[in-house]
């Protein structure tokens, strides 16, 4: 009976230490992400091929970004596969912020990375992990579906 307790004690412990809650990350803005677009349209030109880029922001034609969000930056990894990442920095967001303005990842001459201009972090697009820098935690990333003729980004 001492052994079945003890083993069940154990087993307790392990499995309540095995639940990992600190990747959270505590920056994540929980806006509401709706983005319903055509990636191939002229439109969304930075799209149309494996490799490109875009940046959507509230109110762009068929895209609904939440308060909190600072943008979103959709990237085509493939001919049917999408990344959507937020432009808030995942590490230290406030950073930089003044007047009401604060900083977003940036893309551009930092392909195929984003970057934070005020840490100096780099993310990669590819998986949004920390590529160089110091912080915690990768981009934070939305749901990118794919149905052959409308992308569909949300969380």
């Amino acid at each position: 009976m001492k052994r079945l307790l003890l083993f069940m004690g154990i087993m307790v412990l392990l499995v309540a230490g095995s639940c990992n809650k600190t990747n959270i990350n505590p920056n994540d803005p929980r806006a509401v992400i709706r983005i319903d677009i055509d990636p191939n349209s002229t439109f969304y030109q930075g799209l149309n091929a494996v490799g490109g880029w875009i940046y959507v922001a509230n109110g762009d034609q068929g895209a609904y970004v939440g308060q909190g969000s600072r943008g979103v930056i959709i990237y085509r990894e493939s001919q049917g596969t999408f990344k959507a990442y937020d432009r808030l920095p995942p590490n230290n967001p406030n950073k930089c912020c003044t007047g009401g303005k604060c900083t977003q990842l940036i893309v551009g001459k930092n392909y195929p990375f984003a970057k934070d201009e005020c840490t100096g972090n780099s993310y990669q697009l590819l998986d949004g992990s920390l590529f160089q820098g110091t912080g915690r935690y990768p981009m934070i990333q939305y749901h990118a579906v794919y149905d052959g003729n409308l992308l569909h980004v949300f969380n």
